[in-house]
């Protein structure tokens, strides 16, 4: 492209790119997602920053793109109680948040459900414990969200995450969960996402941060060898590794049906307070708390 050395080559384009074009090339898809959101002067967005190279690239994204035209940048990360892993993680965030002068909280899983993800995963007898820290992630999030008054909650999840979750609901035939995936406005509670990085590959975000020299928490979860999803982005990266561009064709299908799919009645359900705990919910207790049950037990 330019002639310098080049650092990426993006099979999904056939660009060969140096560091420069590298990041101009994510810059450029992150600015287009952002503007999607037509925040105005004024308006709040909480960033949910784990300490991992993707909320750290979301969180600069926002302070970078954001605050110069009057958003208020706030960051939240959840500590799901996995001692071998999180407390790296936020000293990360914390110190990219210092650093930018954004305002940072950390919520708790203990606080709020009276569990860990350790506690958890000795409890479930050796089951991964993903599906609780999941839903409990999403409701401290959404909930911090709309305490702090935000207009979008924005999360780094990349193109290869949106992609695995598009083909894991094909794959079970959850059109209700599919249809949740795409982008939706506030509703009975639930504050809306905002998804900067979905159209850039994990590997780009990587080489992002690494060319910014930003700091990021690299460890792996140490429950993730035990998740389904582990086995999707295997099948996904041998797809991608065959047929450059189908993590793009799945995102593509994704924004295709979502509006006629979240137009369906049988697909939607009507919000209601959670008995226990008051968050939305489409049944008399929400998730979050059923799990929780479900943990102590």
């Amino acid at each position: 492209m330019c002639g310098q050395p080049a650092v990426l080559l993006q099979r999904y384009s056939g660009a060969h790119l140096c560091g420069e074009h590298a990041q101009r090339s994510v810059e450029k898809r992150v600015t287009k997602e952002m503007a999607r959101d037509k925040l105005r002067r004024g308006d709040v967005v909480v960033v949910a920053v784990s300490g991992g190279k993707d909320s750290v690239c979301a969180l600069r994204f926002a302070r970078r793109y954001l605050a110069p035209a009057g958003v208020e940048v706030r960051a939240v990360t959840v500590d799901e109680g996995i001692a071998s892993y999180r407390p790296a993680g936020i000293e990360v965030a914390a110190s990219h948040c210092k650093e930018l002068d954004v305002p940072h909280e950390v919520v708790r899983d203990r606080d709020a459900f009276g569990v860990t993800m350790d506690e958890a995963s000795q409890r479930l007898e050796g089951a991964a414990p993903c599906s609780p820290c999941g839903v409990f992630r999403r409701t401290l999030l959404n909930k911090a969200a709309r305490e702090h008054g935000a207009a979008r909650l924005v999360t780094g999840h990349n193109l290869d995450d949106l992609a695995q979750s598009v083909l894991m609901n094909v794959l079970r035939g959850d059109a209700a969960r599919l249809a949740r995936l795409g982008r939706h406005e506030a509703r009975d509670g639930l504050v809306p996402r905002s998804t900067p990085l979905r159209m850039v590959p994990e590997r780009e975000v990587a080489l992002y941060a690494h060319l910014q020299g930003w700091a990021v928490h690299n460890e792996e979860c140490p429950y993730a060898v035990l998740a389904q999803r582990r086995g999707v982005r295997d099948t996904l990266l041998e797809l991608e590794e065959r047929e450059p561009g189908t993590r793009h064709a799945l995102v593509a299908f994704l924004d295709k049906v979502q509006p006629a799919l979240a137009r369906e009645p049988s697909l939607g359900a009507e919000l209601r307070a959670c008995l226990t705990c008051g968050e939305p919910t489409s049944g008399e207790r929400c998730q979050a708390c059923a799990m929780a049950e479900r943990v102590r037990a």
